[in-house]
């Protein structure tokens, strides 16, 4: 419903003469490169992992196109990074209650497959989330570092169902689905799991919940198994609780992350850079990957042609929420109001 009233609203805008809309994106034009934090000395890569980490394209423009997915847009900066030499370490800048398990575990692998390539080391700066899927990704760093006010940890896997089935016996629907094999229809809305459907896909839960704490064992090396074990019950850590449990290194600002990036390079002075599309603008190191959805303003009403104002990538991330809860799948995703985002449940 509120994305069909949005939809509206911005047909509405674009009728109107004062504004048009950017309907095909610039998703396909090349990657260019800003320097947001310093003026001279090796460069260090600002990569983003900023709200639901999914490998699905999000629709973020008018007709849904132009923008890749969160796992595209990192292995394209990656790509891009690799071949220059002048890049000496990333910063991973982590703002995420996760997502997919798969596009966390396709994130991680793309990391590591650039540490491997480039030797450089990677340092993750928490911001507000970091929790399942993003702490998944944060194990390809070497250091990680939260900010004072980080929420982490949520080290679980959760699988969304619900049934409808005692509406449905008030309202006198009866489900007629017919399935070929006993478990093709396990979760569905439509009626209870049974006790064997329950146990299978709890089966699947527990795989991926061993995985990601293999992952973690492999990249906290300061924690044994059992440690992790113990941490890996899916309960969040404020930053002080996270850093005595070792689940991060440090605790400090993003200006602090590039402060130690540079110690540990034995610099006196970088360059950070970002990786962004030509119509999206990056300032500082403050600036968000994610751009909200571009309105451009038309030439000759009283503003220049290049000049554009963004719905905030916030006003999309319910959204972004949504459109992954209508999937059904496994998920490495930190939420409390799982059903309280209009998903249509």
């Amino acid at each position: 419903m509120g994305r069909s009233i949005l939809g509206l609203a911005l047909l509405w805008l674009a009728t109107t003469g004062c504004i048009s809309i950017d309907v095909l994106g610039s998703g396909d034009a090349p990657l260019v490169e800003s320097v947001v934090r310093g003026s001279e000395g090796p460069k260090i890569l600002l990569l983003d992992i900023d709200g639901v980490i999914s490998g699905a394209v999000p629709s973020t423009n008018f007709l849904g196109l132009g923008t890749p997915s969160m796992v595209e847009r990192v292995r394209e900066v990656l790509d891009r990074a690799a071949a220059d030499e002048e890049v000496r370490a990333i910063l991973l800048r982590i703002d995420s209650p996760g997502g997919t398990a798969t596009a966390s575990e396709q994130i991680y692998t793309e990391i590591m497959r650039f540490k491997e390539r480039r030797g450089v080391p990677v340092v993750a700066q928490f911001l507000t989330t970091a929790a399942s899927g993003g702490y998944y990704i944060a194990m390809a760093a070497d250091t990680i570092q939260a900010h004072p006010t980080t929420v982490t940890g949520s080290i679980g896997v959760i699988f969304t169902s619900v049934n409808f089935v005692g509406l449905m016996e008030k309202l006198g629907v009866e489900d007629q689905t017919i399935t070929g094999g006993e478990f093709k229809d396990a979760g569905s809305p439509f009626r209870r799991l049974t006790a064997e459907e329950r146990g299978q896909l709890q089966s699947i839960v527990d795989d991926l919940h061993d995985r990601f704490r293999d992952i973690v064992v492999a990249g906290r090396s300061n924690l044994t198994f059992d440690e992790v074990s113990a941490l890996a019950n899916g309960r969040i850590y404020s930053a002080p609780q996270a850093l005595a449990n070792g689940l991060v290194d440090r605790v400090g600002t993003l200006e602090e992350a590039v402060g130690l990036i540079e110690t540990q390079l034995g610099i006196s002075a970088s360059q950070v850079v970002a990786y962004h599309r030509p119509r999206e603008q990056r300032r500082n190191i403050y600036a968000r990957a994610m751009p909200g959805l571009p309105i451009h303003t038309l030439s000759g009403v009283g503003a220049n042609a290049d000049q554009q104002m963004s719905i905030p990538a916030e006003g999309f991330a319910a959204l972004g929420l949504s459109d992954l809860l209508r999937r059904p799948g496994f998920h490495y995703l930190w939420w409390p109001g799982l059903l309280s985002v209009g998903s249509g449940f």
